[in-house]
């Protein structure tokens, strides 16, 4: 499965809109980029009119004040061009920043159930390849594209000022240009999208096999990902040959496009000459702007391809923002702590339930232990029991009110969800742990790390909670990123804590003191711990064993040892081990 992506008319709607939000900014860098193309257009202008001065007779005073004008205009287009270039990277800074940040929320709002079934490989192309070919767009092609915008408009209307019947020439190339541009974005676009779609499925590929490469080892399943890479490199390559060949194609008639104009314009304004309709000044400053219009023209032009290459990424963006929520906040509001779980039922691909009518109540307060075997269904439970994913059937509630009708803000006031899988965030220590709270104190913070025996270690740090962690930073251990993690929990301070194997990356012996200290400092919180080290359920209230998607046994520690079921049996399995 894919994300969505937009379509053209939703892609032009979601630029129209942002642009729009910096009308003012937009204008101004117009404005100055205007001013400077007026500049590089009076030197032709001055040039001309000092031809037919030479030519009908003129004195040396009046040359050197042309030639005066002219380094005057040169030094004023210089410093208008050094400001007008400024703003532009600004607004294209600015432009970015909004987008990046609007990209960032929608990925970080995405039901978890969608990304997992999408994989990483389509998501992980999103929030790489596809936000460098936007960002390279937004930072460098908007402000050039004003520029040359701006400056082949103003040169266009300044050649017909100057001389209509020679600026005729100028137009020689138009159709060959048009039909030649049309073709190309036509084609181009859907070209484009297949390309960032094959480099999604590239990126996929690669980042399984790297993130599971001892499973890859140990099923000795090297030459089959090898193949799979090797298919998903030819078809990135193949799409990426389809774009080229457009590319050549498209740059091939803007080449003739643009050497048309520059023969007509000499060879009719020869004509217009010998028969006096125009002078030789007159021709001279078309001629000028022809070969001036060039760069700009070319340049336009090159950076619409880098456009239709991040409009194809900016397509798959927006395509965030089409992901239908799992969820919609009602007004309801819980004032108790008690939650149910009434007929649970979950399915990751429908009509395959891996989750059967659940029910299940806990008790303000207690510790209850989920125990059972892999793949029983665990840790799916307790994602309904957190809010995390709304069951496909039943409902998770607390005090009546479903999990999933309450705003994530408030949700994670009542319930959160600590895994085995560690995040360390780029950032200090602090700025890990404020994810949790901004307004945290540091008293607060190191309160928390305390709370998880992570006190000393933080403090052995150069700078303690200050010192720079996650990529490019200081490097923790899995356990010490899994201590953080409590510590945030802590700093959340939920009524019920979901723990899934939280203490899994630590040894046994450390990781007993540390729910030792979890232990005595959430006392009065619920605390449903999933757990595959057995001695979790032997401190518990009670213990829940799962198979199959059900709750198999429930009861103390105590009673279910003695009624020799399946978790007496476990009991004797683990002990003995």
């Amino acid at each position: 499965m894919q994300l969505p992506v937009a379509d053209s008319r939703r892609v032009r709607a979601f630029a129209g809109r942002l642009l729009r939000s910096y009308r003012r900014s937009l204008l101004a860098v117009v404005a100055l980029q205007a001013l400077a193309a007026l500049g590089a257009l009076a030197l032709p202008w001055l040039l001309g009119g000092l031809v037919d001065a030479v030519v009908a007779g003129t004195t040396r005073a009046y040359v050197d004040t042309v030639a005066g004008w002219l380094v005057a205009v040169v030094v004023l287009q210089a410093l208008v061009t050094r400001y007008a270039q400024r703003g532009a990277m600004v607004l294209g800074e600015e432009v970015f920043a909004e987008l990046r940040e609007r990209f960032l929320a929608g990925v970080t709002h995405l039901p978890l159930s969608t990304v997992e079934r999408a994989g990483t490989g389509d998501l992980l192309g999103r929030t790489t390849n596809d936000v460098d070919r936007v960002q390279w767009a937004v930072r460098f092609g908007i402000p050039r594209v004003l520029v040359t915008g701006t400056t082949i408009t103003l040169t266009f209307g300044a050649a017909l000022l100057a001389a209509p019947l020679v600026a005729l020439a100028m137009l020689v190339g138009l159709p060959v240009l048009f039909l030649a541009t049309r073709r190309y974005l036509r084609r181009s676009a859907p070209a484009y999208r297949a390309e960032s779609a094959a480099y999604a499925d590239l990126n996929g590929v690669l980042t399984e096999s790297v993130e599971h490469a001892a499973t890859v080892d140990a099923l000795a399943l090297g030459r089959r990902r090898r193949e799979a890479l090797d298919a998903a490199v030819a078809t990135a390559w193949g799409r990426e040959k389809v774009t080229l060949r457009l590319r050549m194609e498209v740059f091939f008639w803007l080449v003739v496009s643009f050497s048309l104009p520059v023969a007509a314009a000499v060879l009719w304004g020869a004509h217009l000459v010998g028969s006096g309709l125009a002078t030789i000044g007159a021709v001279t400053t078309v001629g000028l702007y022809v070969i001036q219009v060039r760069g700009p023209l070319f340049e336009l032009l090159m950076w619409v391809d880098e456009i239709q290459v991040a409009t194809a990424s900016l397509a798959r963006i927006v395509g965030i923002e089409l992901v239908a929520p799992d969820r919609h906040p009602g007004p309801a509001r819980p004032t108790a702590e008690d939650i149910h779980a009434r007929e649970v039922r979950y399915a990751y691909r429908e009509g395959e339930d891996v989750l059967h009518g659940i029910d299940l109540t806990l008790t303000p307060g207690e510790r209850l232990a989920i125990v059972g075997p892999s793949g029983a269904g665990k840790s799916t439970f307790g994602r309904m029991l957190a809010g995390i994913h709304p069951p496909t059937g039943g409902r998770v509630t607390v005090d009546g009110v479903p999990l999933v009708d309450l705003p994530e803000e408030e949700l994670r006031r009542h319930v959160a969800l600590v895994t085995q899988e560690h995040h360390v965030f780029v950032g200090s220590v602090a700025d890990n742990l404020r994810l949790a709270r901004q307004d945290a104190t540091d008293a607060e913070l190191l309160r928390a790390l305390e709370a998880v025996d992570a006190d000393t270690w933080v403090a052995e740090l150069p700078e303690g909670m200050d010192t720079a962690v996650g990529s490019g930073g200081a490097s923790l251990t899995p356990a010490q990123a899994q201590q953080l993690a409590l510590a945030r929990l802590v700093l959340l301070d939920p009524h019920t804590l979901v723990l899934d194997e939280a203490t899994s990356l630590l040894d046994p012996r450390a990781a007993r003191h540390l729910e030792r200290s979890l232990s005595a400092l959430l006392t009065g919180r619920t605390v449903v711990a999933i757990a595959h080290r057995l001695h979790t359920a032997h401190d518990a209230d009670r213990v829940a064993v799962m198979d199959g998607g059900r709750i198999t046994e429930i009861g103390p520690h105590s009673r279910l040892v003695a009624a020799g079921g399946e978790y007496a049996a476990l009991w004797d399995s683990w002990q003995q081990d």
